[in-house]
């Protein structure tokens, strides 16, 4: 009966302690990699957002060739939810727009974005530029910006 017992042999401590710091540094790799993973797609999202904030305004200058000019400018985000409430009908000017555009901004690149419109009076196109701050975890980060050249 004593050789019996001493042939059933079972895991020590040691080798257990082992397997959890292995199964532990796994798990955390896998923790990185879906921090990782959300950072990354956040700031596709914020990509993707702006490409369509800059086509959105070329969009509506070529939709209102004649008053073009009166959509050059610079462009700050707005915080203000009195103030980003979209005007509708017959009296919609440029100027409503640039508000409603910036409130735009700010609901979908945060407080710090802008834009910019420029006509390059050599060439004749208009340059849209749309800047944001994609790293919210460092505020010395230079902001990211999409530009886009086009000619009315």
């Amino acid at each position: 009966m004593n050789s019996r017992s001493a042939a059933q042999a079972g895991f020590s401590l040691i080798e257990v302690l082992v397997a959890m710091l292995v199964l532990s540094f796994g798990l955390l790799g896998y923790a990185l990699l879906q921090t990782t993973t959300v950072r990354f797609t956040q700031s596709a999202n914020y990509r993707t957002q702006a490409t369509n904030l800059t086509y959105q305004l070329i969009d509506q200058m070529r939709a209102n060739r004649v008053m073009a000019a009166t959509y050059v400018g610079d462009y700050a985000a707005v915080d203000d939810p009195a103030a980003c409430q979209p005007k509708t009908g017959d009296d919609f000017a440029a100027a409503d727009f640039t508000q409603f555009f910036g409130c735009q901004l700010g609901r979908v690149l945060g407080a710090g974005a802008s834009a910019n419109v420029a006509v390059d009076a050599g060439t004749g196109e208009v340059v849209v530029t749309v800047a944001w701050g994609d790293e919210r975890w460092d505020e010395a980060a230079e902001a990211l910006k999409f530009e886009a050249r086009t000619r009315l």
